[in-house]
């Protein structure tokens, strides 16, 4: 898979492997065996998906993805590191916000270089659970010093607003991307958003293009579900009610599934492809439990769409009723979508 630059020479594969789905704590009844994760990890690396998303908070997933490198190394010795991109998070626990104390960056950040089994990350991506807690601009002022020190490349954010990112630009602490959601049943990422990354010159890197898999052929003429196996399951049927419900939702699969069927792939495909190819996208992140859908991952950026195709799917995302508002603003002060987060991890 050809590489894409995300900030200046720094280039990383436009599919990302995330790692939510491998964490304990996103599986409400299902066990995650190491051995088995680490080899699709290493399958997706070798195949060009080299670029592995992860955060602090996600439970055993940075141990996990240490293990990972070490056993590359059983091919490519020293070489193993230089074959990934290392994309982590920082995400302070919400108890501690307004008496924030700057140590607590560089000792996550240690902590994540520890687990890692690495002297440095690609990208470390900021979160910040509540923005009435001023301390976001300290913060990412330790993360800028831990860069200078050459333990991040680079600094990114994940689900920072508009108006929190010109704070940041006007400080002197412009992030190289940020992280949010985006898909086609939820584009709050063009409220704004867009427009401003692509005058800042900033990625964006796009997290639920596929709503935790509601968007695949699993889904297609089915009723509502009523019972989920993970946290996916339960945050995005919140916001399918806020696109506008199960029956709208069942007409953009199926939409969906014709385009599907004339490129020879699948639903989820098609969604995750269409993301990419919007303005500022520069990768979408694909949460792969395992190496099922690898071939069809791979296929996401050389996907194109005819205008006729583009113009079915616009017809059915006009219709959509939300989610409104910011970037993230529902997930921080909505009690139903915040109830998810588990917002103390660290």
């Amino acid at each position: 898979m050809e590489k894409v630059n995300l900030q200046g020479s720094y280039q990383i594969s436009p599919v990302i492997k995330g790692g939510w789905q491998l964490s304990s704590g996103h599986s409400l009844n299902q066990k995650i065996e190491d051995d088995q994760a680490i080899a699709d990890i290493n399958e997706f690396v070798e195949a060009g998906i080299s670029t592995l998303d992860f955060g602090d908070i996600y439970t055993g997933v940075e141990e996990l993805i240490g293990k990972a490198i070490l056993k590359l190394g059983d091919k490519y010795g020293e070489e193993s590191r230089s074959k990934v991109q290392l994309h982590t998070k920082y995400v302070p626990n919400e108890l501690h916000l307004d008496d924030f104390e700057r140590e607590d960056v560089r000792r996550i950040v240690n902590r994540s270089l520890k687990r890692l089994g690495t002297d440095y990350v690609d990208l470390v991506q900021f979160h910040w659970w509540k923005y009435e807690a001023k301390h976001y601009l300290a913060a990412m002022e330790e993360l800028f010093i831990l860069k200078n020190e050459g333990k991040i490349r680079h600094v990114g954010v994940t689900n920072f607003d508009v108006d929190r990112l010109s704070e940041m630009l006007s400080a002197g602490f412009k992030p190289a991307s940020i992280q949010l959601q985006y898909s086609l049943i939820d584009n709050r990422a063009e409220n704004e958003m867009t427009e401003f990354c692509l005058e800042n010159d900033i990625s964006i890197l796009c997290y639920g293009t596929v709503a935790g898999g509601f968007i695949s052929e699993k889904y297609l003429g089915v009723g509502e579900p009523k019972a989920f196996e993970t946290r996916s399951g339960v945050k995005y049927r919140l916001i399918i009610e806020e696109f506008g419900g199960w029956d709208l939702f069942q007409k953009l699969l199926a939409v969906l599934h014709e385009i599907a069927k004339k490129h020879e792939t699948d639903i989820g495909t098609i969604a995750s492809a269409y993301i990419l190819h919007q303005p500022a996208v520069t990768a979408v992140i694909v949460g792969a439990r395992n190496r099922e859908h690898l071939n069809s991952n791979l296929r996401i950026p050389g996907m194109k769409f005819t205008e006729q195709e583009l113009h079915n799917l616009k017809n059915i995302t006009s219709l959509a009723k939300g989610p409104k508002g910011p970037v993230y603003y529902l997930e921080r002060y909505d009690s139903k979508h915040r109830t998810i987060m588990h917002t103390n991890n660290n």
